[in-house]
């Protein structure tokens, strides 16, 4: 199991490196001149005051010397500075964006592993019926649905028309904070952002619970007599969450791309709405620091879902 795990983190760390270096590059390419950020329209500059300050900046220097150079400094912890935002470190804001953003996920990840686990369940031990084929029409609107849309309907619904949550931010501005307050302000983006991962775990629950139910083992404590409740439970259901283990690790990719729409529809202070504003305004640091945090978000979770699943199924560490 330690074999395994280290393999894993190794495996990891080599992610994490190509991902610093696609993301550099791809700044690098991107239409436009990099210090044209650092430049006031309204203050005129010479051809040598362009050199100097691309010079300072290290602009003139070949990709991988800038690369290389970013990454030390990204290494001891220096990400850089913000260029519109009064030249605050960029580790200083991601970090302070990440509370919310985790609590953003981190929500809509419990619900949607509750329900789709348990839609996924019913929708086996109840294969046809009328139950069954209404979560599967849920499950595929879920899954089609963008998360930009589903973010503006739901907005519009349950904010606008009905008047059932508030519109907007993470708490009422002028107001103590108190969590009854928090809560009505995250639970709509919650369970919007949950809506297309919970739709996914419903159906790889729904046909990795089929396939179990099939399996001679499960016919057996039913001929033995076993109350069919743990059948379900106890026999069948933790071989079922196999596969769905290491989906739920997959999904917090799509819980990210999914966060950005979300959170700039309802102006949530998370990392989602500081990527889109680093856009807006190209902010490259920000831009490079707050996707390089990301990354590494995603990919320690996906490290952990592999030691998760290792633990469930031990076979997997052998060789």
């Amino acid at each position: 199991m330690l074999r395994y795990s280290l393999r894993r983190v190794i495996i990891g760390m080599g992610m994490l490196l190509a991902l610093s270096a696609l993301i550099f590059l791809l700044l690098r390419l991107a239409p436009g001149d990099p210090i044209d950020a650092y430049i006031d329209p309204n203050i005129p500059m010479s051809s040598s005051d362009l050199a100097e300050l691309r010079s300072r900046l290290g602009l003139d220097q070949p990709l991988p010397v800038q690369y290389l150079a970013w990454l030390q400094q990204a290494l001891a912890g220096n990400l850089g500075y913000s260029i519109k935002r009064l030249d605050q470190p960029v580790l200083t804001l991601v970090l302070s964006r990440i509370g919310p953003t985790v609590l953003l996920m981190g929500t809509a990840l419990v619900i949607s592993i509750v329900a789709g686990i348990a839609i996924g369940v019913i929708s086996a031990v109840r294969r046809n019926s009328v139950a069954d084929i209404s979560f599967s029409v849920f499950a595929l609107a879920g899954i089609s649905s963008p998360a930009f849309l589903s973010a503006l309907i739901g907005l519009y619904i349950f904010s606008v028309r009905l008047n059932w949550t508030p519109s907007g931010g993470m708490l009422t501005p002028g107001e103590e904070f108190s969590v009854l307050d928090l809560l009505r302000h995250l639970i709509l983006p919650a369970a919007l952002l949950a809506i297309a991962q919970a739709a996914l775990i419903m159906r790889y629950m729904r046909a990795s619970m089929l396939e179990v139910l099939n399996q001679d083992y499960v016919r057996t404590a039913r001929a033995k007599g076993v109350v069919e409740f743990w059948v379900i439970t106890k026999h069948a259901l933790r071989n079922a969450l196999l596969p769905v283990v290491t989906l739920i690790g997959s999904t917090i990719g799509l819980a990210i791309g999914g966060a950005i729409f979300i959170e700039s529809v309802f102006n949530w202070p998370g990392m989602g709405l500081l990527l889109v504003d680093a856009v807006e305004t190209r902010d490259y640091p920000v831009i490079m620091g707050a996707t390089l945090v990301i990354g590494t978000c995603v990919i320690i979770v996906n490290l952990l879902t592999d030691i998760a699943y290792a633990v469930i199924d031990p076979r997997i560490t052998v060789g």
